[in-house]
């Protein structure tokens, strides 16, 4: 009499079929995407947060400076004609209507020289870089030409003539400022300028023997600035030179302009940066009628970073746990395939859990002490983990040993990538391959005909 052969269970499924074992570990890969889009977020969460401390404190020492400046603004009368009607006589009169518009002219020569002491300001776990600068201005102003425009000289209003300078930190200057034009000194005061993003700082009304109606006439300005983060200027003059040194090692020279390479050096102490720009190079004219424009676009200087940005080390790493769990899980699945050890889907949850485990330890012991110590102890922490766990599901030394050195090289690996940047994708492609290459010559010896 023959008996009927009996159903597997699921669970005798899981031992014997490959094919649900492959598609076990394949949904236990897509669920760990959701505590990894957890952890990416609480990244996000936790850099943000440093960005809205990192305002605050720049915002009370005093933020970016940008610099706008000296121009010399002339005021100038303009006629038109109109017709007004005149209800006395029914009839239209004409009148002349004077107006007045300004002129501005930038310097001839320009060069300013600023020594950036830094400073780094904490707050709680957070840190920002703030700096105190001394700022000296000096140059000149050719005699204003107003004869292109047709005006003529009757029109010009010298006596109302000012200087102008614009800032985007008002608050952070710490020292008045007078600018010196031959031997008169013109304190600048606050100005409303509509339609501005920059503060403007303008002088009293001009003595006479304070125009360079005559000739060229040389001025200077000294003035002491705390700002945060970056220091610009626009280049005003016909030929604008800066001369910047600073105690900061790891400055970003941005803006439209870069400081000429041989004068520039940077050390372990501090930078030194030398600018030469000429009109030429610019994309505006030395002279406006009618408006000032905004031309911060053509802004140049120097940016302080701070050299280490944990959450921007962490936050790559974590892109690259779907990577780590995925090649886990097949270090696991290989070793069930070969040695016939039984790993209950429970078991893989429980090491995924471990490797995710990873990200949070990284981001918070990384506020504390710097990146490379806090992934060697995730990492460390992990892999001994993981290691006495897979001892009591793998039975013997020999397997867990083996995923313990995998788990080592892998997050050395990724570590290596995280540190490069020029060659992050060469050296990622290289290692990609040489594991693709690894699991194929260790696959070979898996019966794939087994159900």
């Amino acid at each position: 009499m023959n008996t009927p052969p009996q159903k597997k269970s699921f669970g005798q499924w899981i031992k014997t079929s490959l094919t649900i074992r492959m598609a076990m570990i394949g949904i236990l890969i897509l669920v760990m995407l959701i505590p990894l889009s957890f952890i990416e977020s609480l990244i996000r969460e936790r850099s943000f947060r440093q960005e809205e401390v990192v305002k605050e404190i720049n915002s009370k020492w005093g933020n970016e400076v940008l610099l706008y400046g000296p121009v010399l603004k002339v005021p100038y009368q303009t006629h038109r004609n109109a017709k007004l009607w005149d209800e006395k006589t029914k009839s239209y009169t004409e009148e002349n209507i004077v107006e007045t518009a300004y002129a501005y002219f930038f310097p001839n020569e320009l060069s300013i020289t600023t020594n950036v002491e830094s400073e780094l300001l904490s707050r709680g776990i957070y840190k920002s870089v703030v700096y105190t600068s001394d700022i000296d201005f000096t140059g000149n102003f050719e005699s204003p030409n107003f004869e292109n425009q047709g005006i003529k000289p009757n029109d010009i209003l010298w006596n109302k003539a000012t200087i102008l300078l614009r800032s985007s930190n008002l608050k952070g200057i710490k020292s008045n400022l007078d600018i010196v034009l031959k031997d008169q000194s013109y304190p600048l005061r606050s100005r409303y300028a509509k339609n501005s993003s920059l503060s403007t700082l303008e002088t009293q009304f001009l003595k006479e023997d304070s125009l360079a109606v005559k000739g060229p006439i040389d001025f200077k300005l000294h003035f002491t600035v705390n700002g945060s983060e970056s220091l610009r200027f626009i280049p005003v003059g016909k030929e604008t030179k800066v001369r910047m040194q600073s105690d900061w090692a790891t400055p970003s020279f941005d803006g439209n302009f870069l400081p000429e390479t041989k004068t520039k050096q940077i050390t372990s102490e501090g930078f030194k940066a030398n600018w030469k720009v000429l009109e030429i190079n610019r994309d505006f004219e030395q002279v406006f009628f009618g408006t000032l424009p905004d031309i911060e676009s053509s802004a140049f200087g120097v940016t302080l970073l701070i050299p280490v940005d944990e959450y921007q080390k962490s936050e790559r790493a974590a892109k690259y746990g779907y990577l780590v769990i995925a090649l886990t899980f097949l270090v696991f699945f290989l070793i069930q395939s070969i040695s016939k050890v039984t790993i209950h889907p429970f078991q893989y949850l429980m090491i995924g859990l471990a490797l995710t485990m990873f990200y949070t330890l990284l981001i918070s012991i990384s506020e504390h002490s710097s990146f490379r110590i806090a992934y060697l102890i995730a990492g460390l922490s992990v892999i001994t983990l993981i290691s006495i766990y897979s001892k009591a599901v793998l039975k013997g030394l020999k397997f867990p040993l083996f995923v313990a050195a995998s788990l080592t090289a892998l997050y050395g690996f990724i570590f290596v990538i995280i540190q490069l940047e020029n060659y992050a994708l060469l050296v990622g492609s290289i290692g990609l391959f040489i594991i693709l290459g690894t699991v194929m010559m260790i696959s070979r010896k898996i019966d794939w005909s087994a159900n």
